[in-house]
């Protein structure tokens, strides 16, 4: 990719000397200190949170690490560090909060699998009660967490429109139990439960949930995905986010190189090619109604993002090209759903 580099040359009023500083733009670099203030993320700041400390025990290239340490650093940042986080057993919580151990710099809740949302909801009434109205509540899970055994919990807590912002890691699997199959892994996917063998091997098609469009049904104040391959638009979200005074639901793509058959070097790549090809949709709505989707000149074919991967090797063998075909419709789908592709282009 071409980087354009633009030379800002200055006088230093009080020491007469020359400054110059450099400008890096069309990168995914997120980091660069030599960027503009109202370009850097949260961690590119002196002055972040570090909620999630270093010493946790994730995998190498876990996406849910860097998810979860910019999405929260982000509220607090919102919030001026007044922020309780309520987390559900699962990945996040396992290798944050080993006993009697914690990487969590922060007033931090463990619930159990499937009450986080619930969980969350008392601890938002209590400070409520208390009139601290400026202390803000968090909810976080995984996909198992949250898609299956958190369901109800969740769907109860936008129904009553509580002030909570509920934050999905979404992995695609039970990850933290063994891979097995969770309502959010996508169709053909190897898992422990969904096994390459058979006519039609790894997941079937046509099962599944999809909790944005759900939390979109329940008219809540804010739904939106986010991707760890664009830390800048995740950071955006979940800051807007704290903005409303209802439920609010953020589900962030993070890929798990250990159920994926992935390198743990391709994490954010793989984030990113998800979203180019339209296999993650990334969207805002409010109230109920679209309001913004990420738009695309080109659809890349998600053949690119499936081979990087081993739970998907299978469909490259011979015999299951209408599988594999029925993975692009399933893109293709996105993509005219969501409205992906920038006005004048074709995919």
């Amino acid at each position: 990719m071409t980087q354009l580099i633009d030379k800002k040359i200055g006088a230093d009023s009080a020491s007469g000397n020359q400054q110059v500083k450099f400008y890096q733009t069309g990168t995914y670099t997120v980091g660069n200190r030599l960027l503009d203030e109202n370009q850097r993320t949260v961690q590119a700041s002196l002055d972040r949170s570090n909620a999630l400390d270093s010493g946790h025990r994730a995998c190498q290239g876990c996406g849910e690490a860097i998810g979860a340490r910019y999405a929260i650093d982000a509220v607090m940042r919102a919030t001026g560090n007044q922020m309780i986080a309520c987390n559900a057993t699962g990945c996040l919580e396992v290798f944050t909060t080993p006993y009697p151990e914690t990487a969590w710099q922060m007033p931090w809740i463990h619930s159990l699998f499937g009450n986080a949302a619930a969980v969350a909801t008392g601890v938002a009434a209590a400070m409520k009660v208390k009139g601290k109205k400026a202390v803000r509540v968090i909810a976080q899970g995984g996909d198992g967490g949250t898609t299956d055994i958190g369901f109800g919990c969740l769907s109860g807590m936008f129904d009553r429109n509580d002030d909570v912002l509920y934050i999905c890691y979404n992995n695609q699997a039970y990850m933290n139990t063994g891979v097995q199959r969770s309502s959010a892994t996508p169709p053909g996917a190897r898992t422990a439960t969904t096994m390459p063998v058979g006519p039609e091997p790894g997941n079937v098609f046509g099962q599944g949930k999809n909790v944005p469009l759900i939390a979109m049904a329940h008219g809540i104040d804010y739904v939106a995905t986010a991707s760890v391959h664009d830390l800048h638009d995740l950071e955006r979200k979940v800051t807007k986010a704290m903005t409303f005074r209802g439920s609010r639901y953020i589900e962030i793509f993070v890929p798990c190189p250990l159920g994926w058959g992935s390198k743990p070097c391709d994490t954010i790549k793989l984030a990113r090619m998800a979203a180019e090809c339209g296999l993650w949709p990334m969207l805002e709505a409010e109230y109920g109604e679209l309001t913004a989707s990420y738009k695309m000149r080109k659809p890349a074919p998600v053949t690119g993002y499936l081979k990087l991967q081993r739970r998907f090797a299978h469909l490259f063998k011979p015999g299951q090209e209408e599988r594999l075909a029925g993975m692009q419709a399933l893109a293709d789908k996105n993509i005219a759903k969501f409205q992906l592709l920038e006005k004048g282009e074709q995919a």
